[in-house]
């Protein structure tokens, strides 16, 4: 198969691993920055153009559509799926993860556990959005953070207020919502493919750190996801309709929360941690779902 792997950085982990698992199952592969291409669109013949070709031969992509490049990496990713080309996950697949409201409100109507959360418009009441998740400390996150970048942990109502005051100034969009002190700076990461969890791990945030992000200074270790945590990590990538995901989980007193969903997640922490060949999967499932 000719595969195409839409990033915009041929030698992150991730995309080095996709590639060399593609090569040893003997399929052609080749990394494309996404910003790159041009999306030529004619009746009944929508085309994408790159370094002076069109890629009009190719069976499969990959996406691994950074969030600061969601809409035009969408766009191409769109253009790829008009064309017949299969893709590992969808364009509205994608957006539909990076918009964390749509997320939480799809989760929550298919009765997925998650933290409570609040969204309000721009809201003065600063003092009632913090009590409708039960009060402080609470947690506030950026609709369009990523990597932990964006979400701020703030410990008395003057400072959630403080916060979330900043925020509705510079009319910046953002989720309030309950935290989860037992969790203690930590969550588990499940990797699903092809609606099989097939490696888990737990991260730690450094100390004195909320936020367990690898990016952020956090450690990983093996975990072994139990039934529940298995069964909720499923479930809430069905829901969202991502066949290759990574599931973030808070481990509470109350079970297992959906924390947040990643349909572009990194393979490195997960396969040092669990030992288990990520990237074999996902050609895998390419090899099971795509057109030959």
């Amino acid at each position: 198969m000719n595969i195409v792997i839409l990033s915009r950085n041929k030698d992150l982990y991730s995309t080095q691993r996709l590639v060399e698992e593609a090569e040893r199952r003997n399929h052609w592969v080749e990394v494309i920055d996404p910003l790159s291409c041009d999306l030529i669109i004619e009746k009944e013949k929508p085309t994408v153009f790159y370094n002076n070709k069109y890629l009009d031969y190719v069976d499969a992509i990959i996406p691994r559509i950074g969030a600061s490049v969601t809409y035009y990496g969408c766009a191409v990713v769109r253009q790829f799926e008009m064309m017949n080309v299969f893709s590992t996950v969808s364009s509205d697949a994608i957006i539909r993860s990076r918009d964390k409201l749509r997320s939480f409100q799809h989760l929550s109507k298919a009765g997925v556990d998650m933290p409570k959360t609040v969204f309000t418009n721009y809201s003065f009441d600063v003092e009632k959005v913090i009590d409708h998740v039960g009060g402080t400390p609470v947690v506030i996150k950026l609709l369009e953070g990523t990597q932990g970048i964006g979400v701020v942990l703030a410990e008395t109502k003057n400072a959630a207020e403080s916060v979330l005051e900043a925020f509705n100034g510079l009319e910046a969009r953002a989720l309030v919502q309950e935290y989860i002190a037992e969790a203690k700076g930590s969550d588990l990461r499940a990797l699903i493919v092809d609606n099989h969890v097939v490696g888990a791990m737990k991260r730690q945030g450094k100390e004195g750190e909320f936020r367990s992000n690898l990016h952020r200074g956090g450690t990983y270790s093996f975990h072994k996801l139990n039934e529940e945590e298995t069964n909720l990590a499923l479930k809430a990538a069905q829901k969202l309709k991502l066949p290759i995901c990574g599931v973030d989980i808070l481990q509470s007193n109350r079970g297992p929360l959906i924390m947040e969903i990643n349909s572009t997640p990194g393979l490195e922490g997960v396969e040092s941690a669990s030992k288990k060949n990520i990237a074999q999967a996902i050609i895998t499932y390419i090899e099971r779902h795509g057109r030959p």
